[in-house]
């Protein structure tokens, strides 16, 4: 009897220790985790903000499109280094003249009839390599869809034969295009302009990170452009013009007097 009784106690006893370690425990827990709550959060490590590139200096390349003279001019430093033949848009779809940059060459390119002119109405999608590609092998969009861009008709280079973009011989095209590549910080080994011009139905486009300045004028005015061989500081010949007109008026003085006496 007295040893079933103390087995009674000690049950008891270890039933109420065992119940007492399960609620410390549990308001152990809760209490941690209110201390966690309203704790301040820890500011995560940030990693340093990275400074902006540095603005690309301007190129030192630039065109010029003389729409009178049929002619292209690459200029570096405002020293002529390339003159090109090139045709130009007709009467009834005139090259129009203004100032932009090149920013994409596209070699083998795709043309895509506009489909907002009536003498384009029935003309087909012409793709790379295809022999009625009036685009060429090469285009410099500077005003989509205006371009300059090759042709497979080189009799046309030096005429207004164009619905109003700028056309010049394939060869004169790849030397511009390179040249504009270089400057614009999209240059490109001999290589790879080799392997880009083996296959012909291959369209490839280079973006140019630093877009070159064209300008297209219509030349009627000899002064609005430089000439081969002048710079920037020389390309008026105002002064020379002035003497020449005042040398002529004054032979035309003498002669009225030489004529009343």
């Amino acid at each position: 009897m007295l040893q079933r009784w103390i087995g009674t106690a000690l049950a008891a006893a270890l039933l109420a220790t065992a119940g007492c370690t399960v609620k410390d425990s549990s308001d152990d827990n809760a209490a941690a985790g209110d201390a966690a709550a309203s704790a301040p959060a820890q500011p995560q490590a940030q990693a340093p903000a990275q400074p902006a590139p540095p603005p690309m200096p301007p190129p030192d390349l630039r065109l010029e499109v003389n729409v009178g003279e049929r002619k292209l001019y690459v200029y570096r430093s405002d020293q002529v280094v390339g003159s090109y033949s090139i045709a130009v848009g007709t009467e009834e779809w005139p090259t129009r003249t203004g100032e932009w940059t090149v920013g994409q060459v596209v070699f083998n390119p795709r043309w895509t009839p506009p489909t907002d002119e009536e003498w384009a109405k029935d003309e087909e999608v012409a793709e790379p390599g295809d022999p009625d590609n009036p685009l060429g092998r090469i285009q410099l969009v500077y005003d989509p869809p205006r371009s300059i861009h090759g042709t497979d008709e080189p009799e046309s280079l030096g005429t207004a034969a164009s619905h109003g973009s700028i056309r010049i011989s394939n060869a004169d095209g790849l030397r511009v295009a390179r040249m504009v590549m270089q400057s614009g910080g999209a240059a490109k080994d001999d290589a790879w302009i080799e392997r880009v011009q083996a296959n012909r139905k291959e369209r490839v486009e280079v973006a140019i990170p630093n877009p070159i300045p064209i300008r297209v004028i219509s030349g009627g005015d000899r002064e609005s452009s430089y000439r081969p061989g002048e710079s920037s500081k020389g390309k008026s010949g105002s002064g020379e013009r002035e003497k020449e007109k005042s040398g002529s008026r004054e032979q035309e003085k003498e002669k009225e007097k030489s004529d009343a006496s």
